[in-house]
């Protein structure tokens, strides 16, 4: 059986050990040399850049010890540490189809340690893969590149997202000890109002979580002091629109909102709001989101990190008036949903980048 091929392709993909398409040269210590701008890479991509190169042409690295299972794509020049081995093709391969091919290997199976993870020049050479032809082998490298460059502009902009988010949180928010944001909406002047969480909301904890209860096709999610859902319940013990935040553990202080019926543990508050004409949703999920790190200042010293239920309650909040507080919520929530629309289109690239290597090669 072939790995797929393009549309009207009639190549045959034949079997070959990686010494028949490619050359291993190993790496070399760096340390003698001055600064340049010559990248150096050892195993966990680019270190430092130096003033002279060990290749000229372009080729892929793989960990001789340590991480032997992250391929890594080498643009020439370079410089490569003695940890690491950058291959080289010969006439009959690309170099960007042997990234590919190095990608889908499982490295970890060709380990040869008993402590740190190696590999050494004989076994990478032994491995047998198929291989189509040179001409092939340029269809499938500019596809996969091509995608490889979509993949980095999504995640890109992914990341211009978050940090923008974070710098509209720090000036739509008053920062520690001040009692107004550094940005109004216009015709907003009203001098924000300090208040404690309890003035605003009713704290409640939640109850304990059976996991034999736990079914995938039940509707209600399960909150437990964690990040995100740990399973679902036929039943549910809050409504929806609350905010949650982690009562102990590892994430002791998240806050997160539930926008659903769902079933609270006891590592979960969940918060709802006394008045709707007072105090917005969303408003106070982004303030509290923004604010969540000073949870950190009541965890107790016991070996498991913990917020009571006193603390949140006594918990500071600014808040501007009503009106107010509904333009920054709804423009923060739609900024959220923004970020979640491009991690949601990343997520589906790599899907598809990881399906069409399944399927393209054996």
């Amino acid at each position: 059986m072939f790995p797929t091929q393009f549309t009207g392709a009639s190549f045959t993909w034949e079997r070959k050990e990686l010494n028949n398409i490619l050359k291993i040269n190993s790496g070399r210590d760096y340390k003698q040399l001055n600064s340049g701008n010559i990248p150096v890479y050892g195993t966990g991509g680019y270190m430092l850049s130096v003033n002279d190169k060990l290749s000229d042409t372009d080729a892929v690295g793989i960990g001789r010890k340590g991480t032997i299972d992250k391929p890594l794509y080498l643009k020439a020049p370079f410089w490569t540490v003695d940890t690491l081995f950058y291959c080289t093709s010969k006439e009959n391969s690309d170099v960007k189809f042997i990234y590919l091919l190095f990608q889908i290997i499982n490295w970890k199976r060709y380990d040869e340690s008993t402590g740190v993870p190696s590999l050494s020049k004989n076994t990478i050479s032994n491995i047998k893969t198929y291989v189509p032809k040179i001409k092939e082998q340029d269809y499938i490298s500019k596809l996969f590149f091509s995608l490889d460059n979509t993949l980095q502009l999504h995640e890109r902009k992914c990341e211009e997202l978050i940090l923008i988010k974070k710098a509209l949180l720090q000036k739509l928010f008053p920062k520690r000890d001040e009692v107004r944001s550094e940005v109004r909406y216009k015709n907003f002047s009203d001098a924000w109002k300090q208040r404690k969480l309890r003035d605003v909301v009713k704290t409640t904890i939640g109850e304990f979580v059976i996991k034999t209860k736990q079914k995938e096709d039940s509707p209600y999610p399960v909150y437990n002091g964690g990040t995100s859902y740990t399973g679902f319940y036929d039943d549910y013990n809050n409504d929806s629109n609350k905010i949650i935040i982690s009562a102990r553990g590892a994430n002791a202080g998240f806050v997160n909102i539930v926008r659903q019926r769902y079933w609270a543990g006891n590592s979960c508050y969940s918060l709802s709001i006394l008045n709707n004409q007072e105090m917005d949703l969303d408003y106070l999920y982004q303030m509290l989101k923004q604010r969540q790190h000073l949870f950190t200042d009541f965890q107790q010293a016991a070996n498991i990190p913990s917020v009571s239920k006193k603390d949140v309650e006594t918990f500071k909040v600014y808040t501007p008036s009503f009106e107010e507080q509904k333009k920054i919520g709804l423009f923060l929530t739609r900024f959220d949903s923004l970020i979640d629309l491009h991690q949601r289109k990343l997520e589906k690239l790599k899907q598809l980048k990881k399906f069409l290597l399944q399927n393209m090669f054996i």
